[in-house]
Formats: structure tokens, sequence, C-alpha cells
């Protein structure tokens, strides 16, 4: 292998660094439920990078609810921060940031809609449902450096039948499957690296919870 060659594998592999150190969560307070997430960002050239990444959310949801009857149920997610640089490399952005969750079971999902967050570039955060997924999608871009909230999610249902349980819980269970999804660019040398990267929740705690009555 050239030295050009060489050089150039050791800056893509810090570029995986800084995906691997990309997002960090604000602690998590009394209110919130920790989702730990395993991560793998794969840039190029290099092998993928195995990392782990902890967010919480803040649910909202009655304790219980009558069969037929409609309720909603809210999940609030911690401020996250970007950092500025690692390692001597900058951060210039995130982009793409995808959060799913799955269409709960044991109810009928009639509308969903977000609310609120900050600092999450100039493209608006959109959802809709795909595949059996409530999927929130950030477009960004979110500068590095930046503290940035997610938007509010809520979740409008139909109550099933009596003697059931409504959850949520954030998706996924595999690299190949992931629940959260984003892209870190940061520039090396000549050209700016896009790294990919894919979670899941290990192990996957249950957000909210409703009996049905």
């Amino acid at each position: 292998m050239s030295p050009t060659s060489r050089r150039l594998r050791v800056l893509v592999a810090a570029a995986a660094a800084v995906a691997i150190s990309m997002v960090s969560a604000s602690p998590v307070s009394a209110d919130d439920t920790a989702v730990d997430f395993a991560c793998q960002a794969r840039p190029p050239i290099v092998p993928a990078q195995t990392f782990g990444l902890s967010a919480g959310v803040d649910a909202t949801a009655p304790a219980t609810v009558a069969s037929g009857s409609s309720f909603t149920v809210a999940l609030a997610p911690a401020p996250l921060t970007v950092p500025g640089s690692v390692g001597g490399y900058t951060v210039r952005e995130i982009r793409d940031l995808k959060l799913s969750i799955p269409v709960p079971a044991n109810a009928t999902l009639t509308g969903q809609h977000l609310s609120g967050g900050s600092g999450l570039g100039s493209a608006p955060p959109t959802v809709g449902v795909a595949n059996g997924r409530v999927v929130v999608t950030v477009p960004g871009p979110i500068s590095g450096g930046s503290t940035f909230t997610p938007p509010t999610l809520t979740l409008a249902m139909t109550a099933g039948a009596s003697g059931t349980t409504v959850e949520t819980r954030v998706a996924g269970d595999s690299y190949g499957n992931p629940g959260l999804t984003f892209t870190a660019r940061v520039p090396i040398l000549f050209f700016t690296a896009n790294v990919p990267t894919s979670c899941y929740p290990s192990p996957s705690p249950v957000l909210s919870s409703t009996t049905v009555v």
C-alpha cells in the first residue's frame, strides 16, 4: 500500500471516529425512559465501526382507556448535541436523521403529527407511516457544535379489545433493521466523507403502556 493510500485510510478511519462520537444525549431526567442504542458507522474504505448511544424519551399516555375510545400518546425525545470537532477533525453536519416507532398493536392508528423541536436545520421534519412503522424524518442539516431537540411525536389511536395492552417502543432489532439512522458529513483532505450510521435499541424498553378496559 502506498503512503498516500495508507494516510487516506487513516483519515477515513478518523471520520468513522467522528461518527462514533457524533451525537450525545443530555442527561436522562427522572421522567425520561433511557433508550440504549447499538450503532454501526459505515465509512468508505475502512471496515464498519460499532459504538453505543444513549438517548431519553419522555412519553405521555393514559394508564387505562376504554375499548373503542380514542386516545393519544406523545413521545418527546430529549435534546441531543452534535460535537463541533472530534480528534482535531471538524464535524460539518449531520443529515437525514430518521427515528421509527412500530405502529402499536391492540389499537388502530388514526393519525400522527409532530410538534415543537428546535435547531433542526432549514428543512422541516416530517412524519409518515410505512411498513408498519411511524417514521419521523429530520432532514437537517444540523451543524456541528449545535444542540437540537427532535420534535414531539403524537399518535392518535382508537383502543382495541378490552384486556389488551397498547405499548410504544423504538423500532429495530439489528444494524440491518434499524430504528434510528443518520448520516455524518466530515471534511477530510480534498473531499467530504459521508458516514451512514444505523442504530437499534438494545434492549428495547417500553416507552408507554396503556391498558384497554
